[in-house]
């Protein structure tokens, strides 16, 4: 386990408190208020989402880190409701096919190691008819911010830890997804070159 893991699990809540307050939770709260049945939230981090989660859920949460799953199992300490933990990357979910009724990704398609391989796995244990929720920073369509992201992606990894210029929307749709529904805005109090959002739903295309 890396030092570098450990303070940015130890940072994550306190770096992220302006953006939560100034939209992102909002985000989280209309769109999770969606989710229902037996549900799998993907890079779960500390929790963030677990107030915004419906009594009606069944939640299943994969996180990969072993010092954001500590965090994520203080924070369910105080949860009212049962949750399952698993220490699993959403490369490789060890569930079977058609397990969930929702999967939910927010803030981790961009730092997932393989996109298009983790968008395969939601796809995979998702139930005919299902949905993916997703909150997620991406690619401009604006080519002179999408230039400026490029320049900033290698620094990026290092302080946030993920890619800030995915095509995620497109890595959606080639994974076999249809897009239902899409919100556009930004990641507000953070620096330009991550403030591009997408906010959205999609289904399993034949589902």
């Amino acid at each position: 386990m890396s030092l570098g893991n450990r303070f940015f699990a130890a940072m994550y809540d306190r770096m992220s408190k302006a953006t939560e307050e100034a939209g992102l939770g909002a985000h989280r709260e209309a769109l999770l208020s969606q989710a229902s049945g037996r549900v799998l939230e993907i890079g779960a981090g500390t929790g963030r989402n677990l107030p915004y989660y419906g009594e009606s859920v069944e939640l299943t949460l994969v996180e990969p880190s072993d010092p954001m799953a500590r965090r994520l199992e203080r924070r369910l300490e105080e949860h009212p409701r049962p949750v399952t933990v698993v220490r699993a990357p959403a490369e490789a979910l060890p569930f079977e096919d058609g397990r969930f009724d929702v999967v939910v990704s927010t803030l981790v398609l961009c730092a997932v190691s393989d996109q298009a391989c983790a968008l395969a796995e939601a796809r995979r244990v998702l139930k005919p008819g299902g949905t993916l929720l997703f909150i997620e920073h991406l690619r401009s369509e604006e080519p002179k911010l999408a230039r400026l992201q490029d320049r900033m992606n290698r620094l990026n990894r290092v302080v946030a830890r993920c890619d800030c210029n995915r095509a995620t929307l497109d890595a959606i749709r080639a994974a076999g997804f249809t897009i239902e529904g899409v919100e556009h805005d930004e990641l507000k109090k953070a620096p330009r070159f991550v403030r591009p959002l997408a906010v959205g739903t999609a289904s399993p295309s034949g589902g």
